[in-house]
């Protein structure tokens, strides 16, 4: 999941764990790649564990390390005790780091131990911070599916087609690109243009809701908030994201 500010992505990211779990479609890792950790609210885990605490924990506690065990493995191995687990899904946050540079190196380690974690589940949903500095760093060598949310709005769209194309040209592997228009207060016809230019493959709109606004100042998980219409919304978009 990847977009500007304010689009609503870390929302469209935690309707979609949802969905996947109300219709029990399987397993599924939330990662919140977002050091304001916008999705774990959503989620209603308040205070996770993260990777950049446990990287940090360690780095000032190198004399800890078991005889025989590197560094890297020896977080690696904390990381994945580190995973919030609740009886629905799982939650990997990357958390906020406090020291210059240490969030280059939790990117680099966060790029390896994905691969690693991911393989337990069915489905894996990355929240990733706004803009393109993730997928610059290359946080994730390969998607299956790279869903771009813009708000209803000409800039938004530019910003999802201008992180699309920095992928591509990164090299990383996209197995599908999509697009999705949150905040819809209007007919998609004025954005038809811009989208086309994108390349990206429409896979759905949310419409502007004002339940929705109530809920994001709520401070209650996305389980509590029930709105028919925006479930029929995510349902069409998880239908065309699974074609």
């Amino acid at each position: 999941m990847n977009g500007k500010g304010g689009t609503g992505k870390s929302s469209i990211a935690s309707l979609l764990v949802r969905h996947i779990i109300r219709k029990k479609l399987g397993s599924v890792l939330a990662i919140d790649a977002d050091p304001n950790s916008c999705l774990a609210d959503n989620l209603g885990v308040k205070k996770p564990d993260t990777i950049v605490g446990t990287c940090e924990e360690i780095s000032k506690n190198l004399s800890k390390i078991p005889a025989g065990i590197t560094k890297d493995r020896f977080i690696e191995m904390r990381v994945q005790e580190a995973i919030n687990e609740s009886g629905d899904f799982d939650l990997l946050v990357m958390g906020r780091p406090e020291g210059p540079g240490c969030y280059c190196y939790v990117n680099n380690l966060l790029r390896g131990i994905i691969g690693n974690i991911t393989k337990s589940y069915d489905f894996v949903i990355i929240d990733n911070a706004a803009g393109m500095e993730h997928i610059s760093r290359r946080t994730t060598g390969e998607m299956n599916k790279l869903l771009l949310v813009s708000d209803y709005s000409i800039p938004g769209v530019r910003s999802a087609g201008r992180i699309y194309e920095l992928a591509k040209g990164l090299g990383v592997k996209i197995g599908g690109a999509y697009l999705v228009v949150n905040k819809v207060s209007g007919p998609l016809a004025p954005l038809a243009g811009e989208i086309a230019e994108t390349g990206l493959e429409v896979a759905g709109s949310v419409p502007y809701d004002e339940e929705m606004v109530d809920w994001n100042v709520s401070n209650k998980p996305i389980f509590e908030f029930d709105d028919e219409t925006i479930e029929n919304n995510i349902a069409e978009i998880f239908t065309n994201l699974m074609r």
